[in-house]
Parts: structure tokens; C-alpha cells; sequence
């Protein structure tokens, strides 16, 4: 963060960067970049979509887009608190109006850390990971898994802490083919090799080359069938196991219901609420029309003030905060629902 040299009061003012504690958000800049395109440059494009969130901290952009009225955003007014045309792929072309200073942070860690934050009572990724190493890297990356997107922040958490390492040495055979599952693992350090035997090749195919913040070994557990690949360590490292019981109870989550766009609107029609669990400065920029918001972080303290005999579908920009805010629902007896993409599904960031 310091590398960056940005003022805590300018970082006080991003939504929604500002809701996360400091340790996360420590964490977040770590691997944050600065921009700073000259006058006339191009930013971004329709269609593009790098997986980052921008904000704009110094200078004016030009917005524009077929069909649409273009738009300035200036550095220091309250539209540049947020991020910078959200929704991915970008749907408007962003140019430099003057010379700009925009924060580059990943958009995926971002809500994820969000996520941790707010559903799972504030946890630190660093409070877990000081028990491991002084570098954690290797858990954003794992975090960032699709696996992980369902699976409650509190799960999350106690995953991290059940965890042990194992030192492992170049040429170790992990897992073996044909054998039972028994652990699920995740890299901390070191690289291996990913080989499955077939009939015409015995000696193997190699599937992949995996490295710190891969995870491996979850398919046999799922399916409770023998491993379907040997796994060999390159070089010497560092594994984080979970036993096959944890794993059950823990990343396999409770089945969470989704709706499209369309089934969505039925139940609503039908009775249902939507139910809005992004910060309220997100809330206020856009929204669906009708929506109660309880900020996730919320939810906990004040479901007991939502009606529980109407069912609620539960949105937020991607999906994962609405999947941690259904699965406390579900936890307190109420009908809830995910809404699948999220706000840019269902509206485009517009009322509706």
C-alpha cells in the first residue's frame, strides 16, 4: 500500500474498498496497480474484460457508448468513489479526458474479500495465514477458485484453520492413480506434476503443471471414487492438507438454489422480495427496483425484522455475497434464492 502512496482519506472514500478491514485491504493493494494514462489514451474498450476493478484518483475520463449520452467522471467527485464502468465485459469506452491516476485492483479478490469480511465476521485472510507463512499469496490464489464462490466465508475460515503442512521433497508421490482419497491439498510452496495412466500410454499423460494457490485431490473426495491421477512434486515445498472428513463437512456446502433473470421475476411476482445485501453506497448507485437492502454484514443482526413467510431472492454483483446472505437465510428457516450473475444480469446496473 505504501509503494502506491495513496492517503488513507482518499482510500476512505472508495466504495466499495473502504468496508474492508485493514488487514484485507493491505492484502488487496499488495497487488494493486497504478495507471496513470495520458490525455486522449484509451483505458478500456466494450467488450474488454481483465478481471480488474478501476478507480479513478486523479483526472477526468470520458465515457462513451453506442447509443448512449457520453459521461465525465472527475477525480474527487462522488461518482468516482465507485469503480469505474463495473460490469465485465465493459460496456462503455473509457478515455483519458487529461492526463489520470486510476487504482487497478482485482475485481474477483476484491468481492471475495468483501465477502470474507462481512458475512464471516470480520476474519482477516492474515489472521489464518500467520499460523502458515508470512506469505500468503498462495490463499488469494486458492479463494479464487470457482470451487470456493458457494462455500460460506465461515467455512472457508474454519478450512484454513484445520489445515496442516507437510514439507514435501522433488520426486515425492502425493497421490497416487487408483488409490482411495483421502486428503484434499493445496499448494503453499513448490510445484508438482499432474500424470493420469491410460490403457495405450502407461507411462502417463501429463494434464498439468500445478504451483502455489492450486488445490488438488477434491474430485475423488466428491465422488468418493479412486484417485483419477498421480500427483508428483517438482521441486521441494510445502503442502496444506484437509482431511476427507473436514472436507465433507465443509466444502461441501448445503445446495444453494438459483434463479435466472426470468424464474426470478415469477417469484417475485408471486409474493417473493428481493433482497439487496451490497453496501448501501453500492445500493445507492443502482439497484433493482423494489429491493430491501441489509448490508451482508447486517444480516445476521436484523433477518429477525424480514417477514418469514415471504421467500427472498437475494442479489449482489457477482453472486457471492447474495450465496453467503441465501445460505444465513436458509440457516434462520427462510425461503431464499440467489439471483444468478447478479445486479448486471438482472438489470444492466439500472432500476428496473
Amino acid at each position: 500500500m505504501a509503494d502506491l502512496d495513496i492517503s488513507p482519506e482518499i482510500l476512505g472514500q472508495l466504495i466499495p474498498l473502504s468496508a474492508l478491514n485493514s488487514g484485507n485491504l493491505k492484502s488487496l493493494l499488495a497487488k494493486a496497480i497504478m495507471l496513470k494514462p495520458r490525455k486522449g489514451e484509451v483505458v478500456f474498450s466494450p467488450g474488454s474484460d481483465d478481471g480488474r476493478a478501476l478507480f479513478l484518483l486523479a483526472g477526468k475520463l470520458t465515457l462513451s457508448s453506442k447509443g448512449r449520452n457520453d459521461r465525465v467522471i472527475e477525480a474527487g467527485t462522488p461518482e468516482a468513489d465507485h469503480p469505474i464502468d463495473p460490469d465485465l465485459p465493459h460496456q462503455w469506452q473509457a478515455r483519458a479526458a487529461t492526463d489520470c491516476e486510476i487504482l487497478s485492483v482485482d475485481a474477483k479478490t476484491m468481492d471475495i474479500m468483501l465477502t470474507w469480511d462481512q458475512e464471516a465476521g470480520s476474519y482477516e485472510v492474515v489472521e489464518v495465514d500467520d499460523e502458515f507463512s508470512d506469505d500468503h499469496d498462495w490463499m488469494m490464489r486458492m479463494l479464487s477458485n470457482q470451487a470456493f464462490f458457494e462455500v460460506p466465508p465461515a467455512n472457508i475460515h474454519a478450512v484454513f484453520t484445520r489445515m496442516e503442512p507437510v514439507k514435501v521433497r522433488a520426486g515425492e508421490v502425493v497421490i497416487r492413480q487408483g488409490q482411495p482419497g483421502d486428503y484434499f491439498y493445496a499448494i503453499q510452496e513448490g510445484r508438482c506434476s499432474v500424470v493420469r495412466e491410460t490403457p495405450r500410454d502407461p507411462n502417463g499423460i501429463k494434464l498439468a503443471e500445478l504451483g502455489p494457490g492450486d488445490s488438488f485431490g477434491e474430485e475423488a473426495l466428491l465422488s468418493d471414487a479412486p484417485r483419477n491421477a498421480t500427483v508428483t512434486m517438482l521441486a521441494d515445498g510445502e503442502l496444506m492438507r484437509l482431511a476427507k472428513a473436514d472436507f465433507d463437512s465443509l466444502l461441501k456446502a448445503p445446495a444453494m438454489e438459483s434463479l435466472t433473470l426470468d424464474e426470478a421475476r415469477s417469484r417475485i411476482a408471486a409474493g417473493a422480495r428481493w433482497l439487496d445485501v451490497r453496501l448501501p453506497g453500492e445500493f445507492a448507485k443502482a439497484r433493482i427496483k423494489g429491493a430491501v437492502n441489509i448490508p451482508l454484514f447486517f444480516l445476521r443482526k436484523k433477518a429477525a425484522a424480514l417477514d418469514p413467510g415471504v421467500p427472498y431472492v437475494v442479489y449482489c454483483d457477482s453472486g457471492r455475497r447474495s450465496t453467503a446472505g441465501a445460505y444465513l437465510l436458509k440457516e434462520r428457516g427462510f425461503e431464499a434464492y440467489v439471483l444468478t450473475g447478479g445486479l448486471a444480469a438482472a438489470t444492466g446496473r439500472a432500476a428496473g
